[in-house]
């Protein structure tokens, strides 16, 4: 049986993760570790390197001891990754100058601002496919370059590199021989232009950002590297690339031009495949590379939540209502309706289609009567509003492909919760439809490596193992659906006057 495994690594916001997949895409190993969150000042967050390096080791070593044969039977290894967050090593010693700044980090509001007065995000816009937001990388690291001492010096001499997570894990499971990306982390820089597939060296200008720092740029399906064999025993082929949200739209086997899906995690991502064309948002939302296979690249509009699980995480650690992610839908479901509460969870700022950096969380309709259950209603119901809003600007952009009689696919640890997904078709008035591999995102990762590899099959027959869990039918009366929709508009509007 050897090389009859794919080896998956997910490595994500909260925790990193690594499955085995068998040649029938189901998942026979799994490794999973947390690690820990740092936020030094209001709208930081951060990340140790070497916590992202050891917990993405250790899980991948747990995965690989659940099958027979180890790593000797793994025929390639895919990588998936918390997008945007920023990392910056000495070419040398592989040191990281500082912490990662994660992409939920506000800290770069104030040069974005800047950027815009200045008159510069059509440009960055018109290139990247992105506005002009600390979510995205570019300002991150124009920000290391300039606060962490001698870094830019040491840029400008060659000395540094610059990746996103999955350039750092490949750099460190290569023994530094490989400083690489694929093309949808490159597209989420502020660096790249997705038109030409390459690094611009106009926003790198502007930005501050020598180039000698940026990584290769690959396919999403191509050869990355080798890991050394003094990790698990053998030397794998690194094969499969791409950001998280990416890797769950090629998990979900939405490759035909108008399929969407929706990840619920930390955050929540919607992305709309728009094929070869790459489509201008009029919305606000992001245009963007869905992945980029044998050279050819396909497009997506997305629309990025920043808080979606992370709402219930909040739930449990901040406010101590609940002790498991799990008991908010046994509470949701206890709520009185007429108790109603809206949750805006703008704890790092408003995503799309708003994009404002200086919102900040709030709740609205308090009583006496409120309590956790309540809470965590409103923490749940929060989720499928905010889709809400992503959907509408998805079907205003695509006015031209068929998105008004669309079924949503979904993925990610929250669309366990039926309440939620039931309460997510209500208010779309649409189809929603839950398959029975959740863990999409390392299946999307898996199957660029083992289609590279030779070993799994193209996407038509890829498409053919996708298989229904559940789908949720809209229930909720129009005027009810309006209703709440109209409340939670006016719950944003209170939120980003204030």
């Amino acid at each position: 049986m050897s090389g009859a495994y794919i080896l998956a690594i997910d490595q994500g916001t909260t925790s990193s993760r690594a499955i085995v997949f068998d040649g029938a895409f189901r998942s026979v190993a799994v490794g999973q570790q947390e690690f820990a969150q740092h936020f030094p000042h209001s709208g930081w967050v951060e990340h140790e390197p070497e916590d992202l390096w050891t917990s993405t080791l250790a899980v991948c070593r747990e995965a690989l001891a659940g099958i027979e044969g180890g790593a000797s039977a793994i025929a390639g290894v895919g990588i998936t990754n918390q997008r945007e967050t920023t990392l910056v090593w000495s070419r040398k010693t592989g040191e990281a100058v500082c912490r990662a700044i994660v992409w939920q980090d506000r800290r770069t509001a104030e040069t974005c601002a800047a950027l815009k007065r200045e008159g510069h995000e059509e440009l960055f816009t018109r290139k990247t496919g992105l506005l002009l937001d600390p979510y995205f990388s570019g300002t991150k690291l124009a920000w290391i370059l300039d606060n962490v001492e001698g870094a830019r010096e040491r840029a400008e001499s060659g000395e540094l590199l610059f990746g996103t997570v999955d350039s750092w894990l490949i750099w460190k499971l290569t023994g530094g021989r490989a400083h690489v990306t694929d093309a949808t982390n490159a597209s989420r820089t502020l660096l790249y232009n997705i038109d030409e597939n390459c690094w611009d060296e106009e926003l790198c200008g502007l930005l501050g950002v020598p180039m000698s720092m940026l990584p290769e740029v690959k396919d999403s399906a191509d050869t990355f590297g080798t890991v050394d064999p003094e990790h698990f025993g053998a030397e794998l082929k690194i094969l499969g690339v791409a950001g998280d949200q990416q890797a769950a739209t090629v998990g979900q086997a939405c490759f035909r031009p108008g399929m969407i899906k929706s990840t619920y995690g930390t955050g929540c991502f919607a992305l709309l495949n728009t094929g070869e064309t790459r489509v201008a948002s009029r919305n606000r939302l992001l245009s963007t590379i869905a992945y980029r296979l044998d050279g050819q690249t396909t497009y997506a509009l997305e629309g990025s939540i920043f808080v979606a699980g992370s709402a219930v995480q909040w739930l449990r650690d901040g406010l101590g209502i609940i002790e498991a992610a799990a008991e908010s839908q046994k509470l949701a479901e206890a709520s009185d309706p007429a108790n109603r509460l809206y949750l805006v969870p703008a704890f790092v700022g408003l995503g799309a289609p708003y994009w404002d950096p200086d919102a900040r969380g709030a709740i609205f309709g308090l009583t006496r009567a409120s309590g956790p259950a309540d809470f965590c209603r409103a923490a749940l119901e929060s989720v499928g509003y905010q889709t809400l809003d992503l959907i509408e600007a998805m079907r205003a952009d695509a006015a031209d492909m068929d998105t008004d009689d669309i079924v949503l696919r979904v993925d990610g640890g929250m669309t366990a919760s039926d309440w939620t997904m039931q309460f997510l078709s209500d208010l779309l008035a649409a189809p929603v439809d839950r398959p029975q591999v959740l863990e999409t995102t390392a299946l999307g990762a898996a199957w660029l490596a083992g289609y590279k590899a030779g070993v799994w099959p193209g996407m038509e027959e890829f498409s053919g193992s996708w298989h229904l869990d559940r789908r949720f039918e809209p229930q909720m009366e129009e005027g009810e659906r309006t209703k709440l929709h109209a409340g939670w508009q006016d719950a944003v509007r209170r939120t980003r006057s204030a």
